[in-house]
């Protein structure tokens, strides 16, 4: 029997135009699966392209070239009423909780509009379905139920966010930053509520976060983007314990343990070059330490270090390498 991701993207581009003329591709050459009931994490720096895949997946916008497949089915491939079916089974929660809901609208007719969308009545007709799903968000229905956006908490209106996703029982939700403008401890009940979703709905999730701790807790794999592309992917503890990656290795060394003083020398000095004018090569290598002049001349391809853990690079760390940063 041959083995169905819950969702594959390959070769995955998005360019945009700008007035002048000139080109910016956001997202290039972006290939992984992601199996059912897997939840991968994407990290890496503001401007690298993540929320851009993120809505790319989603078709919004559609990608320039390259494929999403859902259970096997592309969406390029489709008639466009077919697309729109298969769509069901993806959906998004976006990052500022807040203004992602309609502030004139009641929290029952925020859930129920993807039913109202697709002709299946208004909140009223589906009372039952709505309630229920309000419920497993941690609400009280009848509490919350004629509220609207503005006397709810940022925490209460991402649960709103996720329980509208819920409505048409995707297979696959993406999460772009859905915690980073919450309090730490309303952070943590939003977490716990999407872990027991997944558990409870056999989902599949894309965890978009800055925040590496929290990717580290919730993810089975992780993949980290840098200007536009996927430069490492693994299993999140083999990524965690031993990155092949110098950008991976630059990111897990700026976060900081309690108690732990700030390193005497820059983890990762310069800032993310333009997507106008990207380096040539290794997009990385104007930031490396290891960068060589074949790092110039010849973009590196995700290869295998190791069972299941890839790298684009062409000096990749060794266990040398991780002792040798973990001993400073």
């Amino acid at each position: 029997m041959t083995h169905t991701p819950a969702l594959e993207v390959s070769h995955l581009v998005r360019t945009f135009r700008r007035p002048d003329g000139r080109v910016v591709t956001a997202v290039d050459n972006v290939s992984f699966t992601l199996e059912h009931d897997e939840t991968l994490g994407l990290v890496g720096e503001s401007g690298c392209g993540k929320s851009t895949l993120a809505r790319t997946l989603m078709q919004l916008p559609p990608p320039t070239s390259g494929s999403v497949m859902i259970s096997g089915q592309d969406l390029a491939s489709l008639s466009p009423s077919a697309r729109r079916e298969l769509r069901r089974k993806l959906q998004m929660v976006f990052q500022d909780p807040i203004s992602s809901l309609n502030p004139r609208r009641r929290i029952a007719d925020v859930v129920a509009e993807p039913l109202a969308i697709w002709g299946n009545g208004n909140a009223e007709k589906n009372r039952t379905r709505i309630a229920d799903t309000l419920a497993e968000v941690g609400f009280d229905p009848e509490v919350v139920w004629s509220r609207r956006p503005h006397e709810m908490s940022g925490g209460q209106c991402q649960r709103v966010a996720i329980a509208r996703a819920l409505m048409l029982e995707p297979t696959v939700m993406v999460l772009d930053e859905p915690v980073s403008a919450l309090d730490v401890s309303v952070q943590a009940q939003i977490l716990n509520l999407l872990l027991d979703i997944k558990s409870r709905r056999s989902l599949s999730m894309i965890f978009i976060s800055h925040d590496l701790a929290v990717i580290r807790n919730i993810c089975d794999r992780v993949a980290v983007m840098y200007l536009g592309k996927i430069v490492e992917i693994g299993r999140t503890e083999d990524v965690y314990r031993n990155p092949q990656h110098p950008y991976t290795q630059a990111l897990l060394g700026s976060v900081l343990a309690p108690g732990q003083k700030l390193p005497d020398e820059e983890v990762l000095s310069g800032d993310l070059p333009s997507l106008l004018n990207p380096p040539s090569g290794c997009r990385f290598r104007t930031r490396c330490t290891r960068a060589t002049e074949r790092c110039a001349s010849e973009p590196p391809q995700l290869r295998a270090s190791e069972e299941a853990h890839l790298a684009a690079c062409h000096h990749p760390l060794g266990f040398a390498d991780i002792e040798r940063r973990q001993s400073v």
